[in-house]
């Protein structure tokens, strides 16, 4: 009997060793693969990120150009004011420029629309918007994204983005009295307004501060 049971412990000693050195087995099989991983991803990172990045730069350059048609080169502004919006965010600002001569400037702006949206708009030194021109937009499919749809025609005959052109920013904008919503997605079309009040507000300013005319 003594012995029975003393081979019985013995048994059961091994299988909790042998469950012990699985458990620390499959630990470090487990750590392998994580490691294996951050490097796999790592690597593709470093691949990937400066395309991600000069892709966003060309998108950027060409949307520029968009909503400046006139100008013929842009020029990088360092100095221009942060948004005094906390929600929203001046990202970059450019001057316009033809034939070596200032004829106003691109802001690339973001912030909250029913979800999240970044608008490139331009304005001359007259104060007129130039164009908008959306490097993203994230509102619902139908409704929101109907703002950066060129099919999707207002019943003033014009696109979402395309009636802001030719308007005069020293006001700002508002849904109702210098520009129409789209049925069915008010909060898109206010939150777009403020981007846009925001950004021309911001290149109105440094305009003038600038004595661009």
């Amino acid at each position: 009997d003594i012995k029975n049971k003393d081979k019985k412990v013995e048994n059961k000693m091994e299988k909790s060793n042998n469950s012990t050195f699985e458990m620390i087995k499959l630990g470090l099989i487990l750590a392998l693969y994580a490691a294996i991983s951050c490097v796999v991803l790592a690597i593709v990172n470093n691949v990937t990120a400066p395309k991600i990045q000069q892709n966003q730069i060309n998108k950027a350059n060409a949307a520029m150009k968009k909503v400046f048609a006139m100008a013929d080169s842009f020029e990088p502004i360092s100095d221009f004011e942060p948004s005094s919006n906390g929600t929203i965010k001046i990202e970059d600002m450019y001057l316009a420029k033809k034939d070596g001569k200032v004829i106003g400037a691109t802001c690339q702006v973001s912030g909250p629309t029913y979800e999240q949206a970044t608008l490139i708009v331009g304005l001359d030194t007259a104060g007129t918007v130039t164009g908008v021109e959306f490097l993203k937009i994230t509102d619902s499919p139908g409704f929101g994204l109907k703002a950066n749809d060129p099919t999707f025609i207002m019943p003033n005959g014009k696109t979402f983005y395309g009636q802001f052109e030719g308007k005069k920013a020293d006001k700002g904008f508002t849904v109702g009295q210098n520009f129409d919503a789209i049925s069915g997605a008010t909060i898109t079309s206010v939150g777009i307004g403020n981007l846009i009040t925001e950004a021309t507000s911001s290149m109105l300013k440094y305009l003038g501060d600038h004595n661009y005319e």
